[in-house]
């Protein structure tokens, strides 16, 4: 049987039959109780994972506050800890997280809220907050701790009874991790939306600013020395709203995402921390002009991004001038592509190699990604759709299979017809007179060829190197997926 018909058998009272490649749903959680923002209807945010005492915990944000889950075993999965925020209710639409030696430290970007530390050391047994206050700030958007040098990187940052924000505010954890202690105070640009740092070298994402690498290792605030600017780059393919980002192990490649309609992530190439350079773009599979990445990690040779309306999406980066897909599943559906829901969050630390993801609107998922599984397509056989595990079906995801399948007569699919398939360099189309418009795609989403066809054209696809592509032909009243394989 299908992946995907057996999570709608498992999980039949969620609503979460949907879409997927190579991933299974392990565990969904969400609260209908809890109100969502009058924004975006959003009732969640963030997703981290800790480890302690031999146990693994999700964290999960909503507009209520923190929820804290024993996730050991996903067959018994528990809450063990609920930290209210200090500000709550329909305004609260961010909320952020990192833990470090046993703290996790938890902030809010809106109304008069407080950096909250809560001592998690002894779940599951246990927990207690040990600072809630807003004497430091009442506001931040993101943090980041640099456990190499025990510092939190607050970005844009607010404080009581002042209008202006702090692009990016650090504070020192080493003497007392219970009350943090400034640092140093970056104004150099505007905004940091994000920050990922490492040994105090931060690569930030500055929204309509950019993206800077800025090293802050020589900073002696009783010395008044500074920090070192090493990068600024505004201009690279597909720039927008530069809104996140994660470096690879090495450090040696950063992925970042702008947060625009139709904007591709970039990996950079940052062995040269003075010369960065773009070496791939790439997206989801779904849509070109609307589909809108939000967070993304890497962990060892993959990238895991929350990606809004489509879903958690997974990219093999092994070639990193060419990152192929490896897994995704549609929390979130249907996808409107208007406004900001779907997939938030994504967490892929954890020692059992289960992947965290937050949806805005569905809550909290816990996933097993199969990096092996060969990529699925879609047939459809008597109106319904099925995925007949060769990788070579009509379709390349289950929701053109239905838009198609199950909108349209079985018919209709004799008024064309492909071959070969596989193919080596010439595919050949027969319509029955009509006219078409066909579009080939990789597996990215990027678009390779679009030409207008009628009755029976051959396409020379000798410039394509060996993989799989997708052929759409738009034939007016509805569009029609193929998967098709260059040897």
């Amino acid at each position: 049987m299908n992946r995907i018909l057996l999570l709608c058998l498992l999980f039949p009272l969620n609503s979460i039959c949907q879409n997927s490649l190579n991933t299974t749903l392990l565990y969904h959680w969400m609260d209908s109780t809890i109100i969502g923002t009058t924004l975006y209807n959003n009732v969640y945010n963030e997703v981290w994972g800790m480890v302690y005492n031999e146990r693994e915990f999700a964290v999960i944000g909503s507009t209520d506050g923190t929820h804290i889950f024993d996730i050991t075993d996903v067959l018994n999965v528990n809450e063990v800890a609920y930290i209210p925020g200090a500000a709550q209710g329909a305004s609260i639409v961010h909320r952020d997280y990192h833990d470090f030696n046993g703290y996790l430290y938890i902030v809010c970007d809106e109304g008069q809220s407080t950096l909250q530390i809560v001592d998690v050391s002894d779940l599951p047994n246990s927990y207690s907050i040990v600072y809630d206050s807003n004497d430091l700030f009442i506001r931040a958007h993101n943090i980041f701790i640099d456990t190499l040098t025990s510092h939190l990187y607050v970005c844009s940052e607010k404080k009581l009874g002042i209008n202006n924000f702090n692009a990016l505010h650090i504070y020192d954890l080493s003497t007392d991790p219970e009350l943090p202690t400034h640092w140093y105070t970056y104004n150099d640009v505007g905004h940091v939306h994000d920050a990922f740092v490492k040994n105090d070298t931060a690569f930030l994402n500055c929204g309509n600013q950019g993206f800077k690498i800025v090293d802050f290792s020589m900073v002696s605030p009783m010395l008044a020395v500074m920090h070192n600017e090493l990068t600024s780059l505004t201009s690279y393919p597909d720039a927008g709203y530069n809104h996140s980002g994660w470096l690879t192990e090495d450090g040696n490649y950063y992925v970042m995402a702008d947060e625009n309609p139709g904007k591709k992530m970039k990996l950079l190439d940052v062995s040269n921390l003075s010369s960065p350079s773009v070496t791939s773009t790439f997206f989801s599979d779904l849509n070109l002009n609307q589909s809108m990445p939000h967070n993304q990690i890497i962990k060892d040779n993959y990238i895991y991004t929350a990606h809004y309306h489509d879903g958690f999406y997974v990219h093999d980066m092994s070639d990193p001038t060419n990152p192929t897909l490896a897994a995704y599943y549609d929390t979130f559906d249907p996808p409107h592509y208007n406004s900001y829901m779907g997939a938030w969050g994504v967490y892929p630390f954890l020692p059992s190699g289960n992947i965290l993801v937050s949806d805005m609107q569905t809550g909290l998922y816990i996933f097993e990604v199969d990096y092996n599984a060969p990529l699925s397509s879609w047939d459809c056989m008597e109106s319904l759709c099925i995925d007949p595990g060769t990788g070579f079906g009509q379709f390349s995801s289950l929701s053109s299979c239905e838009e198609s399948c199950l909108s349209n007569n079985i018919d209709d699919f004799n008024l064309f017809n492909i071959f070969p398939n596989p193919i080596n360099n010439k595919l050949h189309i027969q319509l029955a007179d009509q006219k078409a418009i066909a579009f080939i795609y990789n597996m990215q989403g990027q678009k390779l060829i679009e030409v207008e066809i009628e009755e029976d054209h051959m396409l020379n696809l000798d410039f394509l190197s060996s993989g799989i592509y997708t052929l759409l032909l738009d034939l007016g009243e509805r569009k029609i997926h193929r998967k098709i394989l260059k040897q």
